[in-house]
């Protein structure tokens, strides 16, 4: 972090105009020769090091309080500016869903640790060795979905990244007293724990390619991801609120066959994450309900467009850098053991569709009844077309492909 003084030295460099007054000779320059002013004549003239942070505000109206630092960095310019006006209409819920959904920090809530063998303890080998029994009983089919799941959770400095760049959203300078920022961050903060947690068992399970896994979750973080959002906070709650519902599926799923197989410990990891991602369904959802009440059109028209195009799921472009066609491999395993299936994206558009109670709304523009209709038919649409597929799937045959992640077995 720069010091005051750091900071001034940097401004007073690049600011060559602005000091000019500290050249004695800028009194009988013309402009031009004073803008023409280099930067080793500024520093022969004036040391940054001796100019005081008021005697630079005094002269410049520059102030580095981290307040008003904040209220500097904030977008004067927004692609969304109705879009931003109302979501900081309801700021106030937002912190109240701080409170109230984000868990406390710390030791009042759980950590990676508590589901795991502590191997500060005497019988730290039992517990271990008790852990991998339990696994030892799990497929290796139900382990890649298990992988892709936490790889996809490893990946969120991605995510965070991009809940920053939701206009009017945004954490600007990493400590901003908004309710926006703390809700950025205490997400993030509880999310943090899945990947880690998920991480671990793995590695304890000594069923899986660690050094696999950690370089597919390099290249996805390095790939990137682009849902579609284009920074607009309508489009980034619509987003957030399918997949977040999207993921307590996926882990919850995982949970239930883990359990089926003998491996409890498995099941209790993938339940707790899956309620995490539950409660935050419910504040992005609770998100966009208070954009209906606000903006009906606006939060439809985006709808419908975000839904022409589909869901982009997280972790499309993850690769090991040997399967080109990873993701699509994993996804297949994870839609023959019914963990995440084609049904399950209807029936989440479906969830939405009555949450938000879409058909219900009134007062809208031509144009937003047209998307209320395209939107309630979206679920019916998609059922039929995930049907369609799984029934052909079921009777093409199964062609077994080898991943990285368990020592190029086949699933």
């Amino acid at each position: 972090m720069l010091t005051s003084k750091g900071t001034l030295s940097a401004v007073l460099a690049a600011s060559v105009g602005s000091a000019a007054a500290f050249n004695s000779q800028s009194f009988s320059s013309s402009t031009s020769s004073s803008r023409s002013l280099s930067l080793s004549q500024l520093g022969a003239t004036v040391d940054p090091t001796v100019v005081t942070k008021k005697e630079y505000q005094d002269i410049c109206g520059v102030e580095f309080d981290d307040s008003t630092l904040a209220n500097r960095l904030a977008k004067t310019a927004y692609l969304y500016p109705k879009h931003v006006e109302v979501i900081d209409d309801f700021a106030p819920l937002v912190d109240k869903m701080v409170d109230e959904i984000l868990l406390e920090t710390g030791d009042k809530s759980w950590q990676p640790q508590d589901f795991l063998p502590d191997l500060s303890r005497d019988d730290w080998i039992e517990q271990t060795k008790d852990l991998r029994e339990a696994a030892a009983g799990v497929p290796d089919e139900l382990f890649v979905v298990l992988v892709g799941d936490m790889v996809t959770e490893e990946a969120l400095p991605t995510y965070q990244t991009l809940l920053n760049t939701f206009e009017g959203c945004d954490d600007p300078i990493g400590t901003t007293d908004s309710a926006w920022a703390r809700w950025s961050r205490g997400w993030t903060s509880e999310e943090n724990r899945h990947g880690d947690l998920l991480h671990k068992y793995l590695y304890l399970s000594g069923k899986t390619d660690m050094r696999a896994i950690e370089v597919t979750i390099q290249h996805l973080i390095t790939s990137g991801f682009n849902p579609g959002a284009r920074k607009d906070p309508y489009r980034g709650f619509l987003y957030t609120s399918f997949q977040e519902r999207a993921t307590k599926i996926s882990h919850g799923n995982v949970g239930k066959l883990a359990k089926s197989y003998g491996a409890s410990d498995l099941q209790r990891i993938c339940a707790k994450i899956a309620g995490d991602e539950g409660r935050h369904e419910k504040a992005y959802q609770s998100f966009c309900t208070e954009i209906l009440k606000r903006d009906p059109d606006g939060l439809l028209m985006e709808f419908g467009d975000l839904m022409r195009g589909q869901i982009v799921m997280p972790a499309e472009l993850m690769t090991d850098g040997k399967d080109a066609h990873l993701y699509e491999n994993f996804s297949s395993v994870a839609q023959r053991l019914g963990v995440y299936t084609a049904l399950d994206y209807a029936d989440i558009i479906e969830h939405l569709v009555n949450h938000w109670k879409i058909g219900d709304l009134t007062g809208l523009s031509s144009e937003g009844e047209k998307e209320q209709e395209y939107i309630c038919r979206l679920p019916q649409r998609y059922r039929k077309l995930a049907e369609r597929s799984m029934n052909k799937k079921k009777e093409e045959e199964t062609v077994a492909q080898s991943f990285s992640w368990i020592f190029d077995r086949k699933a």
